[in-house]
């Protein structure tokens, strides 16, 4: 087992999965782990356990115990549908921890606490910039109310593309029939999968999207212009209030990049950290 002292927890935990790294005080890394789903605003209990287990995956690794890990989370849904005070009310088994949402710890480590923006391009989508101390969030509403371009929103774009196709009412396509072939190709199947699919199942159908786009799909290359507008319209956003540089994260980011407008890619640099180092940096910073 490693010898007891200060160890830092990074979690990063979004609708699609959650992963952690251990860092001791020095910086040096200790281990890093994976987990499922952990996106709080949709399953609270059920994100507060993946985050425990991911964390104990790692800390079994490492030969730490968790009473040992100075956490900080960065968790989809903390600050803006989920009260970070009602996470910190669970017993979580660290020795210290400060929540904040995802979105801000990646911020943290893509500019190393200085002035900048982050576009997050994932299941969710939501924009963030931290200038002169100050934070701006936009977009990150959730499935329900927005996320608009991410990878869900691109899915229920396709899924209610694919029911104008069954009613007659659209042209089909390429792209389409993949998406029935999943969800459903007739009334009953498709309004079926609509109601038990998650976020992260709408999501599964964005790698399509832009293989589809890529090839010339005029359903498909619909959509994902589309999601590239609402994704350049946050990045103007966060300029506006700000920003002078703007990083690209989670998963659909480098698909994306291509489409989006000049303005915004002018102004795109790589991010100094990730995610789960700029959690780390949350943990320290409260350490101080």
């Amino acid at each position: 087992m490693q010898q007891s002292g200060h160890y830092f927890l990074g979690v990063d935990g979004g609708g699609s999965r959650c992963r952690v790294r251990i860092r001791d005080a020095g910086g040096k890394l200790a281990a890093e782990a994976e987990g499922g789903p952990s996106n709080i605003y949709q399953d609270f209990e059920g994100g507060v356990a993946m985050v425990i287990a991911t964390a104990q995956k790692a800390a079994n690794a490492a030969g730490i115990p968790l009473n040992q890990l100075h956490a900080g989370l960065g968790l989809a849904g903390v600050s803006s549908s989920v009260d970070g005070a009602k996470l910190l009310r669970e017993s979580l088994p660290f020795a210290s921890v400060i929540a904040e949402n995802d979105g801000v710890v990646a911020c943290l480590g893509a500019f190393q606490s200085g002035d900048g923006g982050i576009l997050i391009m994932g299941t969710g989508s939501i924009g963030i910039a931290m200038v002169e101390g100050q934070r701006h969030m936009v977009g990150g509403w959730g499935f329900t109310l927005g996320d608009l371009g991410s990878g869900g929103w691109i899915g229920l774009q396709s899924a209610q593309r694919a029911a104008l196709v069954i009613d007659q009412m659209a042209p089909t396509s390429p792209f389409i029939e993949k998406v029935m072939s999943v969800a459903g190709d007739n009334r009953i199947d498709l309004t079926q999968w609509s109601v038990d699919a998650v976020p992260r199942d709408f999501a599964a159908l964005a790698r399509d999207a832009f293989a589809g786009a890529e090839a010339g799909d005029p359903n498909a290359k619909e959509i994902v212009l589309a999601g590239a507008g609402h994704m350049s319209d946050l990045g103007r956003t966060l300029l506006s209030r700000g920003a002078k540089q703007l990083c690209l994260m989670g998963g659909l980011a480098p698909s994306y990049e291509p489409y989006l407008s000049e303005d915004i890619r002018a102004v795109v640099v790589k991010p100094k950290a990730d995610a789960l180092d700029g959690a780390i940096l949350l943990a320290q910073r409260a350490q101080a």
